[in-house]
């Protein structure tokens, strides 16, 4: 038998999803974007090979995606709570390890710690969470915390940057592990509720039950195949933030007006988010996963076909991902309900991370052999499968009710 969902929480709260929103932001700049700053000054400091020490991102995230189904399980048993703080805590730790290590494989050790970390504290965690706490109250609440952390990039890489001049690449990784441990933890501790184990809860509503497992444990049904789904979009934005400015130059665009284009994502994404919690609530959120894949698919579209709209394509492409954020959390606790959630999505965090992991390495493995152009149709032909991938998950959720 599966476990029983467990017993409504109190519903979340705009100060508490700020907060949160809050925690993603300096997370996620201590970590997946701490190298685009960090790499060089890294690399001229130490004499590392710049390979290695961009590729340190990647082992981090392989490691993440390797734990994250014991972290959704163990946010199911003892409820996410303790689980994120601990995470916190352990980003923090390899920050410091980070900021000391004297010698490349210490910095790659560093990087394995961040990885554990990093599973247990960022977004998949966190939804998983808040889904099991809050229930059908989560949506709202995933969206309010995918637009305030919309801003990551665009406030951790100027705030890093001036970091690495002030007290160099070391110091900047004991500012974020400070604030880890004493702004994170904090704001985990107060804005996410406790007690939310599995535990009892009255029956889910008449035509709302999830799917189940009869024995109470994954794979559910459908969910092998919005993994896939949702590792074909991870790919794709992997891709795209690593080979953006690389693809657009070889389109015969300017290096600065390259840059200036790809600022136009981070505003696209917060766009599409506050839609979606402005009119997306009453929705199913397969329609939001249907927008996502078409905006991101057409906007490959646009860049291989005009790149003289290139503005147009990152736009579009803005906005799919925008939505991305916000549908992997939705759907899943829409499709598999309450009780099954934060295990269902560590299981279903693990193929898009790993996907992620090796991504990099394959793009410039890719661009390397068959030029850009190539590599960009090779993103298109993704973005066109998850697209197919998408109506395949929409169809069977739009006849699920009438079965």
């Amino acid at each position: 038998m599966s476990h029983p969902s467990p017993a409504p929480q109190h519903a979340p709260t705009l100060a508490g999803n700020a907060a949160l929103g809050i925690t993603q932001i300096l997370l996620w700049g201590g970590t997946f974007f701490l190298m685009a700053v960090l790499a060089d000054p890294i690399v001229q400091g130490t004499g590392w090979p710049q390979g290695a020490v961009v590729g340190a991102l990647s082992l981090a995230i392989l490691v993440s995606g390797l734990l994250s189904p014991w972290v959704g399980r163990r946010i199911r048993r003892h409820g996410g709570r303790p689980v994120l703080m601990a995470g916190a805590l352990v980003i923090a730790l390899g920050l410091v390890l980070l900021a000391l290590s004297p010698n490349l494989p210490a910095f790659l050790l560093a990087w394995v710690v961040l990885g554990i970390g990093m599973a247990g504290a960022l977004y998949d965690p966190l939804f998983a969470a808040i889904g099991q706490a809050y229930g059908a109250s989560a949506r709202g609440a995933m969206t309010q915390i995918a637009i305030a952390s919309g801003f990551a990039i665009t406030l951790c890489w100027p705030a890093s940057s001036f970091l690495v001049g002030a007290v160099g690449w070391r110091g900047t990784c004991l500012v974020y592990a400070g604030l880890a441990a004493f702004v994170v933890v904090p704001l985990f501790a107060w804005a996410l509720p406790r007690g939310t184990g599995a535990g009892g809860a009255p029956a889910p509503k008449a035509g709302a039950a999830p799917l189940v497992s009869p024995a109470g444990q994954g794979p559910l049904p459908g969910e092998r195949i919005l993994a896939v789904t949702f590792t074909s979009a991870a790919v794709i934005m992997t891709a795209i933030s690593v080979q953006l400015l690389l693809i657009l130059q070889a389109k015969g665009v300017a290096p600065g007006t390259a840059v200036a284009l790809s600022a136009l994502i981070g505003p696209s994404q917060v766009g599409a988010r506050i839609l979606e919690l402005v009119f997306g609530r009453r929705a199913h959120p397969v329609w939001a996963l249907l927008v996502s894949s078409g905006s991101v698919g057409l906007g490959l579209v646009i860049l291989v076909a005009a790149p003289g709209l290139a503005w147009l394509g990152i736009v579009l492409y803005g906005v799919g991902n925008g939505m991305r954020t916000v549908v992997r959390g939705t759907l899943p606790l829409t499709l598999y309900g309450q009780g099954d959630y934060a295990a269902v999505m560590g299981r279903l965090a693990r193929m898009p991370l790993l996907g992620q992991a090796a991504t990099p390495l394959a793009c410039g493995t890719l661009a390397g052999w068959f030029g850009l152009d190539v590599l960009l149709e090779l993103m298109l032909a993704v973005a066109v499968l998850n697209v197919g991938l998408s109506l395949i998950v929409a169809g069977r959720a739009v006849r699920r009710p009438r079965e």
